[in-house]
């Protein structure tokens, strides 16, 4: 749910606008933009003391009070009255989603033994990014099909009976814990600060490209760092006096996290913008339907699940980081392929042409997502599981947003809105050298990760001559 709904306001957004505002009225692209920002920005603020309430008071039933959160501003979304009550939902529906995600990474290492942990962290990594590819695809089908008459609102409705059905499996599968109450408290200042400091990052990253990087963006971005300064400080204070961080200096004192959290950073920012810049070049430079452009990258999502169950069999046999590399090095393949196809078109693109390289392009990201969880939680403590899930699903948001910016400047640069045909094939193939880029550093810094998830047990010695049992005469 939580996925599919970051993605599918870029191709929905057009349909929203023209019901609720008009089809071109003053102040139509602001209200576009805080429709994806809103929810971005209050996704990304809230997800670190998300997964803390979960260590606080448990992550099942923070689990299902994210659930039914989302699903109830899901169907507040699908009835808005008008373009502002439609942002506050999006707004509070975020909130939601950063409480109920990082319960998900907690809850898995909380249900399984450390030998299944990799197979439960490979189905896990992969349907994230499959929900985010799919995000176009439902979102193009929903508001072609128009279905009932309800336009737009059916991308919002259909998570009404998917979100009931979380509820209901959570509330009978999900393990309970015991009644005793953590010891752990909610660290309300560290909240406050890194909130602040997060903010302070991320909305310009998010609005900065659309308002042309004003000053104040950039005064922003210069201010989060003293102000994350100040929330480090503090932690360590609250460390020193035996009280509950936000974040667990412990956590960030492990080398294989840190090194998790630059990968995936980088690893994010790469695919997150170039999922946007690809739904943007196939609708406005090549001019294709909403419809037509989601199911022209379906064959991106059917590649992430193959690359999904490969990397499942493969993990066991070449460790997380080999495949980790490894998955990163198809995708990369990939944007190579795309780049030769761009290059040696006659003409308009076709769906057919980008086929190849779509499918690469998911079998190197199901590959790639599979053991990236697995290795980075492995040595996370339970009491540092919540703060963990959180700091690790908040970097990939900010990636994200970084990726976004960073790209979508870097794409309308080259190519204006106004402008068709090759002139985007052009800016398209600027931003794919610096996705390979983005991608070579992304498997450079993962080899700071250790080869595997676990160590193996070392096989027992043999015995020495002195241990061996005396021969029988």
């Amino acid at each position: 749910m939580d996925l599919l709904d970051a993605t599918v306001i870029a191709i929905a957004g057009p349909s929203i606008r023209a019901d609720l505002i008009g089809a071109d009225p003053a102040g139509g692209t602001a209200f576009l933009q805080w429709l994806a920002a809103g929810y971005t920005l209050a996704f990304a603020v809230g997800l670190v003391t998300g997964g803390r309430l979960g260590d606080v008071f448990g992550r099942r039933r923070m689990f299902l009070a994210g659930a039914a959160g989302f699903t109830l501003m899901s169907l507040l979304c699908a009835v808005a009255p008008g373009p502002a009550w439609l942002v506050a939902f999006r707004v509070l529906q975020g909130l939601a989603g950063a409480v109920l995600i990082p319960q998900g990474l907690g809850l898995i290492k909380a249900a399984f033994p450390p030998e299944q942990l990799g197979a439960a962290f490979g189905a896990f990594g992969p349907v994230m990014g499959l929900s985010a590819v799919c995000g176009p695809i439902v979102a193009g089908v929903l508001v072609d099909a128009d279905l009932f008459g309800t336009g737009w609102r059916m991308i919002f409705l259909i998570n009404l009976p998917v979100g009931v059905a979380a509820l209901i499996g959570a509330w009978l599968v999900l393990p309970r814990p015991d009644q005793e109450r953590s010891p752990l408290r909610l660290d309300l200042a560290g909240t406050v600060l890194l909130s602040g400091a997060l903010l302070l990052l991320v909305f310009p990253l998010v609005q900065g490209r659309e308002l042309g990087w004003p000053w104040w963006a950039w005064a922003m971005m210069a201010l989060s760092v003293p102000v994350f300064g100040a929330f480090q400080r503090y932690q360590r204070r609250l460390h020193r006096l035996g009280r509950s961080p936000l974040i667990e200096p412990s956590l960030l004192a492990k080398q294989r996290f840190t090194a998790g959290l630059l990968v995936g950073l980088i690893f994010f920012a790469g695919l997150m913008g170039l999922t946007l810049i690809l739904s943007v070049y196939l609708q406005l430079g090549l001019g294709f339907s909403p419809l037509r452009a989601g199911l022209t990258q379906s064959p991106w999502a059917f590649g992430t699940a193959v690359g999904a169950v490969a990397g499942h069999v493969l993990s066991a046999r070449f460790g997380g980081r080999r495949l980790l590399v490894g998955g990163t090095a198809v995708l990369a393949a990939g944007v190579v392929a795309l780049l030769v196809t761009l290059t040696v078109a006659d003409g308009p693109v076709s769906s057919m042409a980008l086929l190849p390289s779509l499918l690469v392009l998911g079998i190197g990201m199901g590959c790639s997502m599979a053991p990236y969880f697995d290795i980075v939680l492995a040595a996370v403590d339970e009491h540092e599981v919540g703060s963990a899930s959180g700091t690790l699903t908040a970097a990939q948001q900010v990636g994200g947003a970084i990726g976004v910016a960073a790209l979508g400047t870097a794409f309308f640069a080259w190519a204006q809105p106004q402008q068709l045909g090759r002139v985007f094939d052009a800016a398209l193939r600027h931003v794919l050298w610096l996705e390979l880029g983005l991608l070579a550093l992304a498997a450079g810094l993962a080899f700071l990760l250790p080869r595997r998830a676990r160590e193996e047990p070392a096989e027992d010695p043999a015995p020495s001559a002195a241990q061996a049992p005396a021969p029988v005469a």
